[in-house]
This record gives C-alpha cells, sequence and structure tokens, in this order.
C-alpha cells in the first residue's frame, strides 16, 4: 500500500518526433515540479502521421528512436517513473508497434506492452481507421510490479475489451492505464464512462492521459484526460482537448478497500453459454 502523485499529460502530438519530445520534456518537468512521483503520456506521443511514407521516415527502432531516450534520461534526472503511454517503434522484422515504455527513476526500462487490439472502423461521421494496417498487433497483457503500484497496461481502444483489464486486476493491478488518442466522435459519447466502468468493474484506479484538439495530420482527438479511483469518481480531469497536465493522489489502499466492500473479483464463477435455438414454426397446411 502506498500514496504518491500520478500526473497525467495531455498533448497534442504532430508529425515530427523531436519536437513532440521536447513539448514532452517541458511537461513532464512541470509536472515533477508540482509533486508528481508518476507521469503518463499520451498513445503516439512521439508523433501521429496518418500518411504511410511520412510514417515510415518519422518512425524507428527504440535504440535510436528520441521519444525513448528523452524519456530514460528525464526519469533518471527527475527521479520519476515515467510512462510513455504508446509510441510507434519499429520492430526487427520491419513491423510497426504501437508500444507503451515504463520508464523507473534510475532511467531503466521497466516494462514495455504493444497493443492488442487495433482500432479497425468506420465511424458514421464518415472517418474510416485501420491501424492493422500500420501496426502488428501485441500478444500479451503486461503488468509491472513498482515500488508505488501494480500497474497495469492497455492503449486507448484496449477500454473496449474489459477482459484486458480483468485479467490484470486479477493478476493485482490497482492501477489501470489506459493513455489513448481517441476520436473526438467516440470520445463523446463513450470516454467517461468507459473510464469510470473499467475503474468500478475492477476496483482499481484508472489513469488516461489522452491526446487532445486538432492535429497536424488532419485528425481529431477528444483530450479530457482523467484519473478515476476506485469508486468510479473521477479525480482529476482536463476539461478540454488543450495540451495540460492533470493531477491527483493516488492511495492503493482505496483498492484494496473498494475490492473488500464489492468483492467481485473473488465471487467471479465460471460458466457455459447454453445457446438455445428458435424452434420454427410448422408451416400452415403443410402435408404431414
Amino acid at each position: 500500500m502506498s500514496i504518491f502523485k500520478a500526473a497525467a499529460i495531455q498533448m497534442r502530438s504532430g508529425t515530427e518526433p523531436r519536437r513532440n519530445a521536447a513539448d514532452m520534456e517541458a511537461m513532464v518537468r512541470e509536472a515533477a515540479a508540482q509533486g508528481a512521483t508518476y507521469v503518463q503520456t499520451p498513445e503516439m506521443t512521439g508523433a501521429l502521421v496518418r500518411d504511410k511514407d511520412a510514417r515510415a521516415s518519422a518512425f524507428t527502432t527504440e535504440e535510436k528512436d528520441v521519444v525513448v531516450a528523452t524519456a530514460a534520461r528525464l526519469a533518471s534526472e527527475l527521479g520519476i517513473y515515467l510512462h510513455i503511454g504508446s509510441t510507434a517503434i519499429l520492430r526487427t522484422d520491419g513491423k510497426l508497434a504501437n508500444r507503451a515504455l515504463l520508464f523507473g527513476p534510475d532511467g531503466s526500462l521497466l516494462a514495455s506492452y504493444d497493443k492488442i487490439h487495433m482500432f479497425d472502423v468506420d465511424l458514421d461521421n464518415g472517418e474510416s481507421w485501420r491501424e492493422s494496417a500500420a501496426y502488428e498487433a501485441g500478444a500479451g497483457a503486461t503488468v509491472a510490479d513498482l515500488a508505488i503500484a501494480r500497474l497495469g497496461f492497455a492503449i486507448c481502444y484496449d477500454l473496449r475489451f474489459p477482459q484486458l483489464f480483468r485479467a490484470e486486476a486479477l493478476a493485482g493491478a490497482d492501477v489501470l492505464t489506459v493513455p489513448a488518442a481517441f476520436t473526438r466522435q467516440t470520445g463523446e459519447a463513450h470516454w467517461h464512462i468507459l473510464l469510470r466502468a473499467r475503474a468500478i468493474e475492477n476496483g482499481a484506479f484508472v489513469i488516461a492521459a489522452a491526446q487532445g484538439g486538432k492535429h497536424e495530420d488532419g485528425r481529431e482527438t477528444y483530450g479530457h484526460s482523467l484519473i478515476v479511483d476506485p469508486w468510479g469518481k473521477v479525480i482529476a480531469e482536463a476539461d478540454h482537448d488543450e495540451p495540460g497536465i492533470v493531477i491527483a493522489e493516488i492511495d492503493t489502499a482505496l483498492s484494496a478497500q473498494a475490492r473488500k466492500k464489492i468483492p467481485n473479483l473473488k465471487n467471479a464463477r465460471e460458466f457455459a453459454v447454453n445457446h438455445v435455438a428458435r424452434p420454427e414454426p410448422a408451416l400452415r397446411g403443410a402435408a404431414s
């Protein structure tokens, strides 16, 4: 059990990783100056790039990535846990991963997570997204033991798959993370209620740093970075889509208390699904 200050950084990443890394650094320093010892950035911190050719030239390997290098340096210098919500990383097989990376207070890489669920949708406002055309899906969940908490990882569209969060909660995660770049349309409809639901269902804090506003590549994201407590109460929010920082105190004992009050993690049972087919009515006048 521990108490610490967590910060969610809201960004408006453009197409140039070095500029985004500099913007990230300024806000991470500000969050640390306000006492945050865990700082989370949004999905695609490094760059938001829709064009395939531009994407190929913008992203590189983890060893050469400017956001990765900047994050490791900042975590060490400031003595904080710095969670890059995600950035695009070139894998050894030549494919891209939408990857979260967590750096410890000594600057070492403690954990990483590749986004499992790809955002392949057609929205009714004409927007069409095929994340799987650009990124290779991850194959496993990640839960990291820190001195301050046990952290469960997710990224953006993962939010719509409650089984991921339940698995992490059952593995002991008392803080669940959902860095995101939600579209404005889906954010307005579902962002708050889904984040609160994941917190309530699992008796866990949820920290969700978001992208916000109109980006250089033409997309528009919802913003509204949130921190939610294990009872489903929003305890910090950026009530807008502008870049900024939200900070809240996290007391992991509250997760244990919520799970004691409503022990649904313990009470869950395996069950089968019985499919009862609808009988077809006999045709009138059919020959017997």
